[in-house]
């Protein structure tokens, strides 16, 4: 776990606020994250869509793409979160399997996967739960 209950606060405050930032236009949900490196700079995240619906990028890409296009390789944790356009309050919005998947390949089983739910707190999680079988092809 982290060594600070503060630095999930942070990281689930940006993720809060990447979720504004959302274009969701046809599925109306907004989804927002924030992604601490293992040097601990933070990169956020928010869902993308488009109207040919499959090709829209969700958040949680997004977060990594940045990281990784500005050098960063290895990660700690990811807080996310997700609300529906009207409602003022995050629900639970655990990452889908393609964006576990993607994440599987930049980070070990001990990486932290955060959400945040008004209604239910905060939940933890470890990448190696949520991926208990992952895709991993050596070369």
């Amino acid at each position: 776990m982290l060594n600070s209950g503060l630095m999930y606060k942070e990281l689930i405050q940006k993720a809060e606020e990447a979720s504004h930032k959302a274009y969701c236009k046809y599925s109306r949900f907004a989804v927002g994250t924030a992604l601490l490196t293992d040097s601990g700079e933070i990169y956020t995240g928010c869902n993308i869509e488009n109207s040919s619906y499959p090709v829209g990028i969700c958040a949680e890409r997004v977060a990594f793409g940045k990281a990784i296009s500005e050098g960063h390789k290895k990660f700690r944790a990811i807080a996310v979160c997700g609300f529906f356009l009207g409602e003022l309050d995050p629900v639970f919005c655990p990452p889908c399997g393609m964006c576990r998947q993607f994440m599987s390949e930049f980070c070990e089983d001990d990486f932290e996967v955060i959400l945040s739910d008004k209604m239910k707190g905060i939940r933890y999680y470890k990448l190696g739960t949520l991926v208990p079988v992952r895709f991993d092809f050596q070369i």
